[in-house]
């Protein structure tokens, strides 16, 4: 890690987990609905914190989160936010 703060760091998550992420968070998101939790904050908090008992253990969904890094999900979730926003 470079201690030059004048330099740019570039940040390359793979590809081939994009799709992954993409169809674990929306599994997630589901489940956490169905059970009544709000989605949102709970994803937030387990993006936030690495505490996996923010996602609710039902249809798996805490066993898939765990599955792949949380700045995956994080990079599919803004990437998908900053693509429809772009749209305007």
């Amino acid at each position: 890690m470079s201690n030059n703060f004048n330099e740019t760091m570039k940040f390359e998550a793979s590809k081939e987990n994009i799709n992954e992420a993409k169809k674990i968070i929306f599994t997630v998101y589901n489940a956490l609905k169905e059970k009544g939790y709000d989605p949102i904050n709970q994803i937030i908090g387990y993006i936030l914190s690495g505490d996996p008992t923010y996602i609710t253990s039902y249809k798996d969904a805490r066993s898939l989160v765990r599955k792949i890094e949380r700045d995956e999900l994080l990079e599919e979730i803004l990437s998908n936010y900053l693509e429809k926003e772009n749209e305007f």
